[in-house]
């Protein structure tokens, strides 16, 4: 199949649509591992699954295949230093708060944190998708940390 697309375009393509920004994390001998992901969706509602899709080339990829369970943390519109953190531009400031919950670690403080058990592992292209059956979901509440073109934004309600 041929495409008259190239990966930068289709990137920038992509980035015009609106996403909430989450953390992924698994366990593994080394500890915990994490990374600032976008690519998350829910994939049933029952039995409840949730998809993630990482790039094989990330340094969460090879924990994730091994590790059986993951953790998915929303964040809140008051962790956008977290979402830097894990995606690679440590903040000396933020020190990341994870409880491991039924296997797997989410953030102390997201606005929702979802455990699943790996169910599935899809190839797709240079990532993976990463099926899970949700065991644990919780949701604290606050407000969503959106990413819209490649800056951060913040939602308005109206009444």
């Amino acid at each position: 199949m041929t495409t008259d697309i190239n990966g930068m375009a289709f990137r920038r393509a992509m980035s015009s649509f609106a996403t909430g920004i989450t953390v992924i994390a698994c366990e593994s001998p080394e500890g915990i591992r994490a990374m600032t992901a976008s690519a998350v969706m829910s994939g049933s509602l029952n039995p409840p699954m949730i998809v993630i899709c990482i790039g094989k080339s990330a340094r969460l990829h090879e924990h994730l295949v091994h590790a059986g369970a993951f953790g998915v943390s929303f964040l809140s519109d008051e962790q956008q230093a977290l979402s830097q953190h894990f995606a690679g531009q440590a903040q000396t400031d933020t020190l990341p708060a994870f409880e491991v919950q039924r296997g797997a670690p989410v953030l102390h403080d997201a606005l929702t944190r979802v455990v699943a058990q790996t169910e599935y592992v899809y190839d797709c292209g240079d990532h993976s998708l990463f099926v899970g059956h949700v065991i644990s979901a919780e949701q604290p509440g606050g407000r969503p940390l959106v990413h819209y073109s490649g800056r951060y934004c913040q939602l308005s309600f109206s009444a």
